[in-house]
């Protein structure tokens, strides 16, 4: 045996030094086993535990592969789908019929791999369940899926061309979860601001046709769509620290407590008083309450234009830090297959960066390094400036996850090539079909 270092002890220290990374970056994983790390790929340190017993490296190198591989570990992944083929939108008539189901189907299962490193519905669906309940998805257990239907004003039969959520990588994602054995009633698509916003018929139709027991929660001014309420249970309610004590507390929706997982779909978008609305910002829809009298308005602390807005303070971080949401989140996928330029009354556009529509979706688990990825992409077209980085430093400092850069050098960029190399904090994998 080599002085200095044997196989218990490798292990141990492989364990110790990976933990010590992990607590580094911020991540280790309120809700994942170290060991589950270090049982994914093995093969590099397989490797040099034989080499280190034939005597054939050191020490230093079986700690420089361990150092390696528990750093790439470490970092949260956001996989990045495109495919040029997922929408062909001409301007004219509704912008959802142009786009590919078939496509967007095959970018969900890509990304959801990519993310997962499994294949099968199965097991992908198992790995993110995991991170919540470790025995996975049990029958009666609900998934609830937000949605962002911020511009349905038009009823029922909206037929307008402002952004909203498009039923496309929606029914994906239904169709990944039944194809794991999950029961469509167990699904909930919901929109739940305030009294509940309109999930239009040409939303809930293409998905109710494939999957006819799926449950959707919004206004219920539309056959078919059940009632929102909030505040049910006293976990719901959201208690804001703002510096000026003026937000009261604000209660989230029943849907959420009674909910086991929680799968976020954000639409990427410029806003007209926050610089963006992605993951974080999407969660307003889940609340009972947003404007309020004199300063007890939310909006006054997300715009950096408002005397009462801090950059080291965001009422987005103390929403998601409610139980029933942190606690549940297992997957954010952002609707990227368009995007659009503001959040209301905007139509989609072309980007110059894509030169088309972006025709991407984006996944993660970790729900900050999605939003900075997203923020990076806008950043790039030329919408948004650093102010729009803020809040994620602050939800950071929280313990929600990683974005790229600091606060004064906020952002990665996702266009450097490789793909990838623009980024030290965050595993940014594109794939472009």
């Amino acid at each position: 045996m080599k002085d200095g270092i044997n196989r218990r002890d490798f292990i141990k220290g492989a364990v110790v030094t990976g933990a010590g990374l992990a607590l580094e970056e911020g991540l280790l994983c309120r809700r994942r086993a170290l060991a589950t790390l270090l049982s994914e790929n093995r093969t590099a340190i397989d490797r040099d535990i034989r080499d280190f017993k034939l005597d054939e490296i050191s020490d230093a190198e079986v700690k420089s592969t361990i150092h390696a591989y528990m750093t790439e570990a470490a970092k949260p992944r956001v996989v990045h789908v495109h495919d040029t083929d997922a929408t062909a939108w001409d301007g004219s008539g509704w912008y959802g019929n142009a786009v590919n189901q078939t496509v967007v189907g095959g970018m969900l299962q890509q990304g959801l791999q990519d993310l997962t490193g499994k294949s099968a519905w199965a097991d992908i669906w198992n790995d993110l369940f995991s991170q919540v309940q470790p025995s996975g998805y049990q029958v009666g257990q609900k998934i609830a899926i937000k949605v962002n239907f911020n511009n349905s004003s038009q009823g029922c039969d909206d037929s307008d061309n402002v952004i909203d959520a498009l039923p496309q990588p929606v029914n994906a994602l239904v169709a990944g979860l039944v194809g794991a054995g999950v029961d469509q009633n167990d699904i909930w698509i919901y929109d739940a601001t305030v009294s509940g916003r309109i999930i239009p018929d040409r939303f809930r139709t293409p998905i109710l046709s494939s999957y006819s027991a799926v449950q959707f929660y919004g206004s219920d001014a539309c056959t078919g769509v059940n009632p929102v309420s909030h505040g049910g249970h006293p976990s719901l309610t959201v208690q804001f620290n703002d510096p000026s004590g003026n937000l009261s507390d604000r209660l989230l929706t029943d849907i959420l407590y009674n909910a086991t997982y929680l799968i976020n779909m954000p639409i990427i978008k410029r806003h007209g008083i926050h610089p963006v609305t992605l993951g974080f910002k999407n969660h307003f829809g889940s609340l009972n309450n947003i404007i309020r009298a004199g300063n007890d308005d939310l909006h006054s602390y997300i715009s950096p234009t408002n005397a009462l807005y801090s950059p080291t303070y965001s009422p987005m971080v103390d929403i998601f830090q409610n139980p029933n949401i942190k606690d549940k989140t297992i997957l954010t996928v952002g609707d990227a297959l368009y995007g659009a330029f503001g959040a209301t009354f905007e139509p989609p556009t072309s980007w110059n960066s894509f030169g088309d529509a972006p025709n991407s979706l984006l996944f993660a688990k970790d729900a900050v390094a999605i939003d900075c990825v997203m923020i990076d992409l806008l950043v790039a077209e030329g919408w948004v400036g650093d102010n729009a980085y803020h809040y994620l430093f602050v939800a950071q400092d929280a313990g929600l996850g990683t974005c790229e850069g600091t606060l004064d050098n906020p952002g990665g960029d996702p266009w450097q090539t490789p793909y990838g190399s623009g980024y030290s904090k965050i595993d940014y994998r594109r794939v472009v079909s």
